[in-house]
């Protein structure tokens, strides 16, 4: 019985051709992989199971698969929000001094899903086979988070795969399916902003979820896998494998402990030079900065929310029609050469973005923040809005970038690289919203995981 119904993982069966198995059998051992012959298919309309030589099992195929009958499960979900701009779910207009956008973006610097895990990630080899391009550490002391892992899975050729992760828990409890849709997002933007072409992308999902039992439970799940669909589809991009872990609730000591709906999606992109690679780290002072992609007042289930224990405003969701452009748009700029460094605006938002790759390139930044009057502060330097990324270009390239961009990619000009190690906000009126050391910056980004 634990033989056939065991559900050890990192296993496959695969259907092969008799004259094809020794050649299957010598690719395995090649790999130290263990194979073996489970049986063949026989017209039989039966499945028979032998165990050392005695019949253990003969079962009717048509009964194995339709002998019972269907369970039919209830599914209860609020209607989705499809962008909705009523009082209720928008952040009110927030006038903070600059000292409290400083202590907001220290905090969430310091959160636990943004902070370094410099100490975690050097626990592993990331030298296995060596064909690393780019680690999970990059910038000029190789502490900074980078974006995407790159690895030459065939040493000597120039073509590489990057691997990168997408995950918002925060946003499910809110908008299951805006959550799934993000993270489907924020692990392309990931591959796509240290070269991956975004036309040869699988993804692959991991579905953590509560007890589908309950109605309200499933029709969060039903919610996330509509998201799962309508945003591969739309990006083309197929998902090529996945798992659950579903009805994860406990009880003990009189409580009932539920996890939130949890979606984490990796994607898996070509990289058709992996010289052309780039990282999140700034490069040289002097240098211009972008924002590619549209801010927008999305601050439901953010970490300004987070830290600052308020609550409010719709969750973040990509626009399906512009994205795929914008991704083609900007992996074209990379392959061009025409970017320095690149950077996808995902916890945090913009601030905290532009601080990461201060961070890891040892320079500071000057930002003009050119649209507040049309968004509150708060909004402009904290949303999670999808879809963005913070683009480091030398001056002499930033017309070429911008016409590679074209006229129907939005695009800001945020400021510049400076060698003083300080990273300054300032509104269009000239007032200062954050002003920082880039040594407190690193110092609150990595102390809580200082083991």
């Amino acid at each position: 019985t634990e033989i056939w119904i065991s559900e050890s993982q990192e296993r496959m069966i695969v259907a092969v051709p008799p004259e094809h198995w020794p050649r299957l059998q010598e690719l395995c051992a090649s790999e130290d992989v263990e194979v073996a012959v489970l049986g063949r298919f026989e017209a039989t309309g039966r499945l028979r199971l032998t165990y050392q030589d005695q019949q253990v099992a003969d079962l009717d195929l048509h009964f194995l698969h339709h002998g019972r009958p269907t369970v039919v499960r209830q599914a209860k979900a609020s209607p989705r929000r499809e962008g909705s701009t009523d009082a209720a779910n928008k952040l009110p207009q927030i006038q903070a001094p600059q000292a409290n956008f400083n202590d907001v973006l220290r905090k969430i610097l310091a959160s636990p899903n943004v902070c370094s895990k410099e100490w975690i990630i050097r626990q592993y080899d990331h030298e296995v086979q060596g064909g690393s391009v780019l680690k999970p550490l990059v910038g000029v002391n190789e502490d900074g988070p980078g974006d995407a892992a790159v690895i030459m899975p065939v040493l000597g050729e120039w073509s590489g795969l990057a691997i990168g992760c997408g995950l918002n828990p925060h946003y499910g409890d809110l908008d299951p399916y805006a959550m799934a849709a993000a993270a489907i997002d924020e692990a392309v933007r990931n591959v796509v902003a240290v070269g991956a072409d975004p036309s040869q992308i699988a993804l692959l999902d991991n579905f953590c979820w509560g007890n589908t039992d309950r109605a309200e439970v499933l029709g969060s799940l039903v919610l996330a896998a509509e998201a799962c669909r309508d945003v591969a589809l739309a990006y083309n991009m197929p998902f090529i494998s996945g798992k659950d872990s579903l009805n994860n609730e406990f009880h003990a000591a009189g409580r009932t402990l539920v996890i939130p709906p949890t979606l984490l999606i990796s994607a898996l992109g070509r990289v058709l030079d992996v010289r052309r690679c780039v990282t999140m780290d700034l490069k040289e002072p002097g240098n211009l900065l972008f924002l590619v992609g549209a801010t927008r007042e999305e601050m439901g289930g953010s970490h300004y929310h987070l830290v600052c224990g308020t609550e409010g405003g719709c969750v973040p969701r990509p626009d399906l029609e512009l994205a795929p452009r914008l991704f083609r748009k900007l992996h074209q700029a990379i392959q061009s050469g025409l970017v320095r460094s690149c950077h996808d605006v995902s916890e945090g938002g913009l601030a905290t973005a532009v601080a990461e790759m201060a961070i890891a390139g040892g320079l500071g930044a000057e930002v003009i923040c050119l649209d507040a009057a049309t968004l509150p502060e708060a909004v402009l330097l904290f949303s999670e809005s999808t879809t963005r990324f913070v683009v480091e270009v030398r001056p002499g390239q930033a017309a070429a970038f911008q016409a590679c961009l074209g006229s129907d990619i939005p695009w800001t000009r945020l400021g510049q690289t400076c060698e003083e190690p300080q990273l300054r906000f300032t509104g269009a009126n000239g007032v200062r919203w954050i002003e920082m050391q880039l040594a407190d910056l690193k110092e609150a980004w990595q102390k809580p995981m200082r083991w």
